[in-house]
């Protein structure tokens, strides 16, 4: 059977995805440590879509009616 293939996210090196690869979905230690040290910059955020802080403009004590 084949192996599936992907992509490092980081450096977009094609990777072998199985259990040899320590570091996957990363092609190296140094690949994963980077993309965590972008996590840890606060480099990536996810999206706020504004329904949460739209609720605590309206009513702030957080809580429903």
């Amino acid at each position: 059977m084949k192996r599936p293939v992907v992509n490092c996210p980081q450096c977009g090196k094609s990777v072998a995805w199985d259990n040899s690869n320590p570091f996957r979905p990363f092609c190296s230690e140094r690949c994963k440590l980077i993309d965590l040290g972008q996590w840890a910059t606060e480099s990536y955020r996810i999206p706020d879509t504004g329904k949460d802080s739209e609720k605590q403009e309206n009513d702030p004590s957080g809580s429903e009616k």
